[in-house]
């Protein structure tokens, strides 16, 4: 076997996907596997999320379940993300401020504003979206909704609702 076709015989999958795109999909289905497992019994903490992060970038040991240490820019978006030694002290009063909604605010509507708030933290270097996906969906199971997915096509209408909420919250 040449050199050529050993390398990539390790870099693609068998449909011919790279190697990085098919780890990325298994870690998501693990992530997935994990928040209905716990779903019936455990709370969402900063461990929680930082447990389903690290499912999500598995390929990436130097970045799962950390918080960012940099700070980012998500380009196009209405807001800007906090800054990195702003990222757990925002993390604990978003989860305790969770909790106090679940007393008066419909569960769909507080799900949502978690969903919402902990996108605009943007918490960690890269897997965000996925994550926060993960955690709303992890969400709804536990109020006996259906898990959702966000198609493709939608996803401007998705990013839409996200500049909306933060021009109306902040301006």
């Amino acid at each position: 076997m040449s050199n050529q076709i050993h390398k990539e015989t390790l870099t693609q999958t068998y449909d011919q996907k790279p190697l990085k795109d098919h780890l990325e999909a298994v870690g998501h289905r693990d992530a997935f596997l994990y928040i209905e497992d716990i779903a019936k019994d455990t709370k969402i903490s900063e461990t929680v999320i930082k447990n389903i992060h690290s499912l999500v970038l598995m390929n990436r040991p130097e970045d799962k379940g950390v918080f960012r240490k940099n700070p980012v820019t998500i380009m196009g978006a209405y807001t800007e993300p906090v800054q990195p030694y702003m990222i757990e002290p925002k993390m604990t009063e978003l989860l305790a401020e969770n909790e106090k909604r679940k007393k008066k605010m419909h569960p769909i509507e507080r799900i949502a504003r978690f969903h919402l708030e902990f996108e605009g933290i943007h918490p960690f270097i890269d897997g965000n979206g996925k994550t926060g996906r993960l955690l709303l969906n992890l969400d709804l199971i536990q109020n006996g909704y259906p898990a959702i997915n966000v198609k493709f096509a939608d996803i401007k209408a998705y990013y839409a609702a996200f500049d909306e909420f933060y021009s109306r919250t902040y301006d």
